[in-house]
């Protein structure tokens, strides 16, 4: 069934952070941690309750950060200081734990540090050109565009800039 435009009954009732229903089945969000930081939290029965949140700098709501999901980032990034956890990177799932004599859905954060891959550099891309030119005139180095581009095929973009 496709649920791409349906509203699941759980973003209305907290729906200032990140929860499972927020991640589509079988699918992960990369995020950056811009700060960590312990703020008051309105729970689901109205209570507030002061709670550790991650903010993020993609355009993304904060998320509660339980005691399993501090560990597993102290874990990949080997520090339990949350000031050291800013810009370091977290991929978060949904799946579903026994919490509480319930089976209920949660996020966590995957045990690995998350590997994003960069948009392939070749002849058919647009930005290709635009990269031999930057590098014939001396605008750029080799090394800044791998930085955003892995080059398929090095040799042939190294001779097409001579």
């Amino acid at each position: 069934m496709e649920t791409k435009n349906l509203t699941h009954w759980k973003k209305l009732i907290n729906p200032d952070y990140l929860g499972a229903y927020s991640i589509e089945k079988n699918k992960s969000l990369i995020l950056t941690i811009s700060d960590v930081r312990r703020e008051m939290v309105k729970g689901t029965g109205g209570k507030n309750q002061e709670c550790t949140v991650a903010s993020f700098k993609e355009e993304q709501k904060p998320m509660i950060l339980n005691r399993t999901n501090c560990k597993i980032i102290q874990k990949i990034y080997g520090t339990p200081y949350i000031e050291e956890w800013k810009n370091k990177q977290i991929e978060i799932y949904a799946t579903n734990v026994d919490a509480f004599g319930d089976n209920v859905e949660a996020l966590r954060i995957k045990q690995i540090v998350p590997s994003i891959s960069k948009p392939i550099l070749e002849d058919d891309f647009v930005k290709y050109e635009n990269a031999i030119k930057s590098l014939k005139d001396g605008k750029t180095t080799l090394d800044a565009i791998k930085k955003h581009y892995d080059i398929r095929n090095e040799v042939e973009f190294l001779n097409k800039t001579k």
